[in-house]
């Protein structure tokens, strides 16, 4: 009986490798058509950046003449020239949208934890209609608010102000539905009816206990809001009239006008467009150790 189940085995084993294989090899179609679409979507994505810094390393001549994806060596006399060029205006311009996007953006991260805290943690009349009414917020477009905003602003006198960019940044719709989602899985209630048994008022509860917990969460809220106002083009143009506050993409545009009478700006706009993209990159690569998975994990005992 011993040799007749090894036989059937050894008979048995060839079918169920060949079996094997075409089961892999039919998942291989499935598994390979999101694979092709996302390497699409990132090549859709990553083909202008590409672009912008091949461009940022020619003259205005080369531009025009060469083959789009031929870099050449003209990238420090590019931006010699944009740095000196109207007194080091494209310097201040960036000190503007640091300003604008990282003010905008710390403000608005703060505002989003706390009343995302309060709307996931504290029980309270109304509460489920308010948070309806703030995720409205998100399905309105920025462009529908932006002239309503400059009207309001315009009868407190703050136009053509740095608080012209600044105020319309603080409240994110979007941020505070991520801080509420946020906080509802990564601050245990478990914790917060500890510390409050253990005497904890709630302004320390949330500052020291409930904020460590959501720091991820947070800092994506943060990234999100500084790429949207560093980006934000029409509501600076609607709101500053002064150059010596404008962000960079109220700037580089003016310069892309100008470019139609002294063509040489056209280098000058592909730099800068090139420079503006550094700060981005360094804010990603500097915040993304914080985004860590099970960051509240073993504090409480299930």
């Amino acid at each position: 009986m011993a040799l007749v189940r090894v036989a059937g085995a050894l008979t048995e084993a060839p079918a169920v490798a060949d079996e094997r294989r075409r089961g892999r090899g039919r998942g291989q179609g499935p598994a390979a058509l999101p694979s092709a679409v996302l390497l699409l979507g990132a090549l859709y994505c990553l083909l202008p950046v590409a672009w912008v810094l091949v461009a940022s390393t020619k003259n205005t001549s080369q531009l025009f003449n060469t083959f789009t994806f031929a870099p050449n060596g003209s990238l420090w006399a590019n931006i010699t020239a944009l740095s000196s060029y109207a007194g080091g205006v494209f310097w201040h311009w960036m000190l503007n949208t640091a300003v604008y996007a990282g003010g905008g953006a710390l403000l608005s991260t703060m505002v989003s934890a706390m009343t995302g805290y309060a709307l996931a943690k504290y029980e309270f009349r109304g509460r489920s209609t308010l948070f309806n009414l703030l995720l409205a917020g998100v399905l309105v477009p920025p462009v529908v608010l932006a002239v309503p905003q400059y009207l309001l602003l315009a009868k407190f006198g703050l136009t053509d102000t740095y608080w012209s960019v600044l105020l319309p940044s603080v409240l994110s719709p979007y941020g505070i539905y991520l801080a509420r989602i946020y906080a509802m899985s990564a601050v245990p209630d478990e914790v917060i009816e500890s510390a409050r048994v253990d005497g904890c008022r709630e302004g320390r509860l949330f500052t020291q206990i409930a904020v460590p917990m959501m720091v991820p969460g947070l800092v994506t809220v943060f990234l999100f809001q500084f790429v949207a106002v560093w980006n934000n083009f029409l509501l600076p143009y609607i709101m500053l009239s002064d150059e010596n506050k404008f962000p960079l993409t109220v700037g580089l545009y003016t310069l892309l006008n100008r470019g139609s009478t002294a063509p040489s700006l056209y280098s000058l706009v592909v730099t800068g467009s090139m420079l503006s993209i550094l700060p981005l990159i360094i804010a990603f690569l500097a915040l993304q150790r914080y985004w860590r998975t099970d960051i509240a994990s073993g504090a409480v005992k299930q």
